[in-house]
């Protein structure tokens, strides 16, 4: 059984990043480094300190409150937006299309970037996605028809503006499907724990998707690297490639690459 900690047992520096965390529910390194007077070291060494004693949980850049094994990226986080990064992954994946293949695209920020970077030449690709946005995106591409998955529109997640399916019925379709390639979205990629989501209803269609194609394709922006969400969709093994943004570190491609995944810089 893990106790709690008594804000006698910490030292004023931990209390101070506790309690700007209690306001703003994210810290980042550089901002506390400033407010508090110390280096960036110093603040790095204080949040692995308190996330040993799971009073935080580190991110990429900073920490945020503690969500075990459910962990979804904030959005307020300004630095963690990767906007950009999400607009090179898609343009790249989007070249990687050939004519008549038969892709899926489950849905996600990315995916949709991917979906909206599609060259207007190609000529009879079939997508199959369970995104109603990116489905809609493509409504007016001469070269692509669009097939969506059915079931149930997700109705909670981090971005209320993303409308997805979910089951029930959502697999089932897929269970049809001989596709070229599915591409998709995630959470967390870790090399021990793979690729990760936090949100089990979704881990489902991801898992179903990754069946129905010969190959598949990550997408994902360097802040996700090192992240572990609850729910698993795949190992390392299990999956092609993964595309990122030339951002990402490179001790963390080399692991990747090591361990033998295709990591494909955008």
């Amino acid at each position: 059984m893990i106790e709690a900690v008594a804000p006698s047992q910490l030292n004023p520096r931990h209390e101070r990043i506790l309690e700007i965390l209690r306001r703003d529910r994210i810290v980042e390194v550089v901002r506390l480094a400033d407010e508090l007077c110390v280096s960036a070291v110093t603040i790095r060494s204080d949040l692995d300190a308190l996330e040993r004693r799971m009073l935080l949980r580190r991110i990429r850049g900073g920490a945020t409150s503690v969500q075990p094994a459910r962990f979804v990226r904030p959005l307020e986080l300004p630095s963690q937006s990767f906007a950009d990064e999400k607009e090179r992954i898609g343009a790249m994946v989007a070249r990687m299309v050939r004519d008549g293949e038969t892709i899926i695209l489950d849905a996600g920020t990315t995916t949709r970037a991917m979906a909206q970077a599609l060259p207007q030449n190609l000529r009879d690709v079939v997508v199959i996605t369970n995104s109603l946005d990116i489905a809609i995106s493509l409504e007016n591409h001469a070269g692509v028809t669009v097939m969506v998955t059915g079931g149930t529109v997700k109705k909670t997640g981090r971005n209320p503006r993303s409308r997805s399916l979910i089951s029930p019925f959502a697999a089932l379709l897929l269970g049809q499907i001989n596709a070229d390639c599915a591409y998709l979205c995630c959470a967390g990629i870790d090399v021990e724990r793979g690729f990760t989501n936090a949100h089990f209803e979704e881990v489902e269609i991801k898992r179903a998707m990754l069946s129905a194609a010969r190959r598949s394709v990550m997408l994902g922006d360097h802040g996700k690297i090192g992240h572990v969400a609850g729910a698993r969709i795949a190992s390392v093994a299990e999956v092609s490639a993964l595309v990122t943004d030339s951002d990402a570190e490179p001790a963390d491609v080399a692991a990747l690459r090591a361990a033998g995944l295709d990591v494909i810089l955008a």
